[in-house]
């Protein structure tokens, strides 16, 4: 731009652009990279490195997030969160405990090879999944916890060369979809079928029902009130319980005259305990109607969590819960641990364990767990048991150092067939 005034005093501003030439520039691209420039004779499509992006199967989806559903400021206290996916968030601490107190018990009794073959491939018995468990006892515990719930899934990531699976871990039942088809489950984790690979145990199943149903189900309405009544206990307490007297004023008192009144009747209290109390002004002290036991609903309470106990097989003894009132007795702690392992353990350690069997091992060949080690008497009687037994030429002395763990040195032929007890 530029400014110029003409002979009759004219200013005028002048704008100037810029032309090309005649001849244009040469644009044919150098021939060094990337020559973007002009006839692309060296572009090469992708990356320039020589990896070509090309599309590719989606991957896999992920299990879904968790969602834990909680309640939001003013939400009713006598209002649940929904039990989505089913997790042991919503179990009742009598059921968790009970759960917890079944499955550690089996999970934790060794467990031994009935009719195996010396060459028999089952090193699983010591850790099936070193990548995930640390040891047996973990494996088996998510086992039994899963089961008490309903169903267990048990899925094989390797084989031996036999084919029997080698590598095998718990896979929660949340995460697996089961269908029916033509009168057989399918099963499927995500888009993956695994129908295949997977060990299904059910606590109580049907033909015409893809799932297993756990005790807890037809408990469900127990479960609910003991949760409302846990509740209850804390509004309860948070809210100051309830108060063992009153004292009853003939006025309408205000705020701070109450707080005065109260603070007097307490201090005299504390400075002339057994002494009798002195009233005046027409003030008068009556004593809480409503009994705190009562109000509390204990009995309410305590009733719900032993019928919890009972559905899981628990006797309600051995979570803390009373039972005064029952009608059978034991005469020992033994004889209350054989009828736990008789009415509770057994039947869901011989459901699972002959699952297993029939699923990781060859026909023929089970595999046990050894309850001996919680209902087996004291060393008194065991002893006094063990001499008749020798007497009578049942046993000899070699066996019984064997069954009392004084000599692991060798495999046991006789009751573990390669593995100790």
């Amino acid at each position: 731009m530029q400014e110029r005034t003409t002979s009759t005093g004219l200013a005028v501003v002048e704008h100037r652009a810029l032309r090309p030439p005649v001849t244009p520039n040469d644009t044919v691209p150098p021939e060094s990279d990337p020559g973007t420039v002009g006839v692309a004779d060296t572009v090469i499509p992708g990356d320039p490195n020589g990896v070509e992006l090309v599309d590719s199967p989606p991957a896999p989806p992920w299990p879904p997030s968790i969602i834990r559903p909680t309640p939001w400021s003013g939400w009713p206290t006598e209002w649940d969160t929904p039990n989505w996916w089913g997790r042991v968030e919503a179990l009742t601490d009598t059921a968790w405990m009970c759960i917890d107190l079944n499955s550690s018990l089996l999970s934790t009794m060794p467990p031994y090879l009935v009719d195996a073959a010396p060459s028999l491939d089952a090193d699983w018995l010591t850790n099936p999944d070193p990548t995930v468990y640390t040891c047996w006892e973990e494996f088996a515990k998510q086992l039994f916890w899963d089961y008490h719930l309903g169903e267990a899934f048990v899925v094989a990531t390797a084989y031996y060369v036999t084919g029997w699976p080698a590598r095998f871990h718990v896979v929660p039942p949340w995460m697996v979809n089961v269908e029916m088809d033509a009168g057989r489950r399918v099963y499927s984790i995500g888009t993956l079928d695994v129908t295949g690979d997977i060990l299904h145990i059910r606590y109580q199943s049907r033909v015409d029902d893809a799932h297993g149903h756990g005790p807890l189900e037809v408990g469900r309405a127990r479960m609910v009130a003991a949760a409302a009544l846990m509740r209850y206990g804390s509004a309860l307490a948070s809210a100051g319980g309830i108060p063992p007297s009153i004292l009853t004023h003939p006025d309408e008192l205000t705020a701070k005259q109450s707080t005065d009144l109260q603070n007097q009747w307490v201090i005299a209290r504390m400075a002339g305990l057994g002494l009798p109390a002195v009233l005046s002004g027409g003030v008068k002290w009556e004593p809480t109607q409503v009994n705190p036991r009562d109000m509390a609903l204990l009995e309410l309470s305590q009733f719900t969590d032993s019928r919890i106990a009972v559905l899981l097989g628990v006797p309600p003894f051995l979570v803390g819960l009373p039972s005064g009132g029952d009608s059978m007795t034991y005469s020992n702690v033994v004889s209350l641990f054989d009828y736990h392992w008789r009415a509770g353990l057994r039947p869901k350690a011989a459901s699972v364990m002959p699952a297993l069997s029939g699923w990781a091992l060859p026909r023929g060949t089970t595999i046990e767990v050894n309850r001996d080690e919680y209902i087996k008497p004291g060393p008194y009687e065991r002893a006094q048991t063990w001499q008749i037994l020798i007497d009578l030429g049942v046993l000899t002395v070699e066996q019984v150092q064997e069954m009392e763990r004084y000599s692991v040195a060798s495999p046991s032929q006789t009751l573990t067939s390669g593995v100790l007890q």
